[in-house]
């Protein structure tokens, strides 16, 4: 089964990306003169979008006002990424449903059409989109997977996950808490050797602080080698 629902993370604090973040949430921090959010949402043509919001929560609400996106408002909690995708699955109508956080932008093809060419229901539980950590612009960490013959992943350092993904939610019924973070689904996946990893072929920036910025920009533009 294809997904036909997103979910955008909208809800974090923003540490990172202070002082922006001071009195507008990180998603509405613009980039090339655009939002994050909007950058986010032009990628997702063709599919029910539903955005979640937590944080200066008025402003993204106000945001999406005029459009046809469906907020999952988190206000009275926080939920963390695991918890966030919980509380919208009565939003999404979609299993498996894609993720996608919002403090990237994007230069090549468009990554929700790059996974669902690559997903094979059968076999997977979810199907995350890597970048090779040499050309993971801006991101300052270490990388998170391996990719595997197979497409299989397991913990590693060659791949940065660039935060998009299809998911199968299943696994969401079985936990009570109500703040958790991905960890909680994708761990029982690695051991089941469910959870798959493709390369985006395009180039990608992380906007998590200000200095970023400017970079992403130049990639937009097309002044960025990496």
């Amino acid at each position: 089964m294809i997904p036909t629902s997103i979910l955008l993370f909208a809800a974090g604090f923003g540490t990172r990306m202070a002082p922006l973040t001071k009195t507008r949430p990180k998603p509405l921090v613009e980039v090339d003169g655009k939002p994050l959010l909007d950058h986010a949402i032009e990628r997702c043509d063709g599919l029910r979008i539903v955005v979640n919001a937590h944080y200066l929560s008025d402003q993204i609400i106000g945001h999406l006002e005029d459009t046809d996106c469906v907020v999952s408002d988190e206000t009275d909690k926080i939920l963390d990424t695991g918890g966030g995708l919980k509380r919208a699955l009565p939003l999404l109508e979609s299993n498996p449903t894609f993720t996608m956080n919002t403090d990237a932008v994007w230069c090549g093809p468009n990554p929700i059409d790059t996974l669902r060419d690559t997903w094979i229901s059968d076999s997977m539980d979810a199907l995350l989109l890597m970048i090779p950590r040499d050309a993971a612009v801006g991101h300052t960490g270490k990388g998170d997977f391996d990719i595997g013959p197979d497409g299989r992943l397991t913990r590693g350092a060659d791949f940065v996950y660039a935060g998009v993904q299809i998911i199968k939610t299943d696994g969401l019924l079985a936990i009570t808490k109500d703040e958790f973070s991905m960890w909680e689904l994708w761990s029982g996946m690695l051991e089941r050797r469910s959870m798959h990893g493709v390369a985006y072929t395009g180039q990608w920036c992380d906007v998590g602080r200000p200095e970023n910025i400017p970079m992403a920009q130049s990639m937009l533009r097309g002044n960025l080698n990496v």
